[in-house]
């Protein structure tokens, strides 16, 4: 239990201050569905679902890496300072030399990539470029923001994301006040906001390096090779499996390539809605990575995990009743002309909840250092997507694409947990998981089913009632003492 306190702390050290922060961003959701047309805001959700892509490529699982080898590091005991150094100026060394050479690429190759991506980027070949500068900024700053969630600095990681998130949202509705959106250059407004938040947040960041330079160790970088090798081959399945979806749109969906963009504008809006979802599940992660992949006892982590796992659920379900149920609020988030795809909602949720638990899944294969089944798994996810897509996109546009993550990323938590059970049996607590599983898609079906028969009034009281009872039942479940919750909270707010 003092393991999940420690757990809990970090994450919500991470996850208050997270929220806070995306909240800020994710403002500019319903600013850019207002101002931009369905196509226009097709091509900053293109954009968007490329970068994350280009991320995992070029930092190349160093992200997991320098976490294992630190940890390797004070088991080696010597002088682990120096041992954590070197981890350190190995991989922002290599990331900061493979996202370099990305930029000069891209800057020669520019005019080739814009036809290969599309007539709006053969109108406005700069965007290519802008978006290759911001690429090379985030990888050069990764390492460094791992180092301070390893070194515990929560609050520092997230002042510096903060430093670089407002100065987006910032900029971004200033060049919207002063008309720029609305001259040629458009959507590339969008991107300048960007880059100079990139060019900033990196700035700031310099002085928590402590002087440390970026400098390859060979011997060094080919031992983390061999461990992330496997994590880079899954992060790019895994990531094409986050983006891919809007790829399938762009070019299967039925009609122009006008209407196709349009499609992709709605798709990344409804997905933009699910944003408290994203937001839970990042904000875990940022805590549980360093966490779970700490030295501590086998059978420790084992509890531990376990634990995580039954909370991640009962957590997730509670936020996920509480947008579909409400979803005619959540909706309001995007512009009229975006929430015509709003019966997606349940299908993106429950994508998001599937993908949290695949994380909690992961974490024994990346501890063991058995990171291969990373890549077995995310393949087949991406194998699933790409198959399906070719079957429902054609048909049914973007609603084929939310079924299509839906069954991949449902098919790689299967295909998980048999191989946990298989190699490193853990005592996840199934009955009390499918309890709340149960719960979510009997009260979301009831809520469907009053839908069709009363006034809407009626049936958002009705919702509130079902989403009050959901929460007592959780509490009651897990015997959770509410009243010392709110004390302990009150209390470190007083200090």
């Amino acid at each position: 239990m003092i393991m999940l306190e420690k757990l809990a702390k970090q994450t919500a050290i991470y996850g208050i201050s997270t929220i806070v922060v995306r909240f800020l961003n994710y403002l500019l959701t319903p600013y850019y569905t207002r101002i931009f047309d369905q196509g226009e805001y097709g091509i900053v959700t293109d954009i968007y679902a490329l970068i994350p892509f280009a991320l995992v490529i070029l930092s190349m699982g160093m992200e997991s890496s320098y976490f294992r080898f630190t940890t390797r590091a004070e088991e080696a005991g010597g002088d682990v300072k120096e041992g954590k150094r070197r981890v350190f100026a190995t991989t922002w060394g290599v990331t900061s030399l493979a996202a370099t050479l990305f930029f000069v690429v891209v800057l020669i190759l520019s005019a080739p990539i814009s036809k290969v991506m599309g007539e709006a980027y053969v109108l406005h070949p700069e965007y290519v470029p802008i978006v290759a500068a911001i690429v090379m900024l985030d990888i050069w700053a990764i390492i460094p923001f791992a180092r301070l969630r390893e070194q515990g600095r929560a609050l520092r990681f997230v002042a510096l994301k903060a430093l670089g998130m407002l100065l987006n949202v910032g900029l971004a509705i200033g060049f919207g006040v002063a008309g720029l959106y609305s001259t040629e250059f458009g959507v590339g407004w969008v991107l300048i906001a960007n880059l100079v938040a990139s060019v900033v947040t990196f700035i700031a960041l310099i002085p928590t390096v402590d002087r440390t330079l970026p400098r390859i160790d060979r011997e060094l970088l080919r031992r983390i090779f061999v461990y992330s090798l496997p994590l880079l081959i899954s992060g790019i399945a895994g990531t094409a499996n986050e983006f891919i979806d809007r790829q399938m749109i762009k070019y299967l969906s039925p009609g122009s390539e006008a209407e196709a963009m349009a499609e992709l504008g709605v798709y990344g809006a409804i997905v933009k809605i699910a944003v408290v979802m994203t937001l839970f599940t990042q904000m875990y992660r940022l805590a549980a990575e360093p966490f779970f992949l700490s030295g501590f006892k086998k059978e420790e982590f084992k509890e531990a995990n376990a634990a995580a796992m039954k909370y991640f659920v009962m957590a997730s379900v509670v936020i996920f009743l509480g947008i579909v149920l409400f979803r005619d609020l959540f909706a309001l988030i995007v512009g009229s002309r975006f929430r015509e795809g709003i019966d997606i909602l349940p299908v993106v949720l429950a994508s998001n909840v599937l993908c949290g638990i695949w994380l909690n899944l992961s974490f024994w294969y990346k501890r063991e250092e058995k990171t291969k089944y990373a890549a077995y798994i995310t393949f087949l996810g991406l194998g699933i997507t790409i198959a399906l897509s070719f079957l429902l996109v054609p048909k049914m546009g973007y609603r084929g694409a939310a079924w299509v993550r839906f069954a991949a990323e449902g098919a790689m938590v299967v295909w998980s947990y048999i191989l946990c059970r298989k190699h490193y049996p853990m005592p996840y607590d199934l009955r009390r998981i499918g309890e709340y599983a149960a719960i979510a898609i009997v009260a979301y079906g009831l809520s469907e089913l009053l839908l069709r028969s009363l006034d809407h009034m009626l049936w958002l009281g009705c919702n509130v009632a079902i989403f009050g009872l959901v929460i007592a039942f959780a509490i009651w479940r897990e015997k959770i003492d509410v009243k010392a919750l709110v004390r302990a909270a009150l209390s470190k707010f007083r200090r």
